[in-house]
């Protein structure tokens, strides 16, 4: 699953691709939302990224395009 989070006053998004599913994902963006902590993800590589949810500008969360060669139409 690819995530795309946008984090305020940064210029570029942070993009992870993680093993986990969209609503594991979901729960783990409300929880940090929710809780004024901090959102954790892991990705496929085994590398942790930890965003302040207080920082958070947005977060997209759709399949990753892997592997894709060519032109697409």
């Amino acid at each position: 699953m690819e995530v795309k989070i946008g984090v305020q006053n940064a210029a570029r998004e942070l993009v992870v691709d993680s093993g986990e599913t969209q609503e594991h994902i979901q729960q783990a963006v409300a929880d940090a939302v929710a809780g004024d902590g901090v959102l954790t993800l892991t990705d496929t590589k085994g590398r942790t990224v930890v965003v302040p949810a207080a920082k958070l500008a947005y977060v997209e969360i759709g399949t990753s395009s892997t592997g894709a060669v060519g032109f697409r139409g």
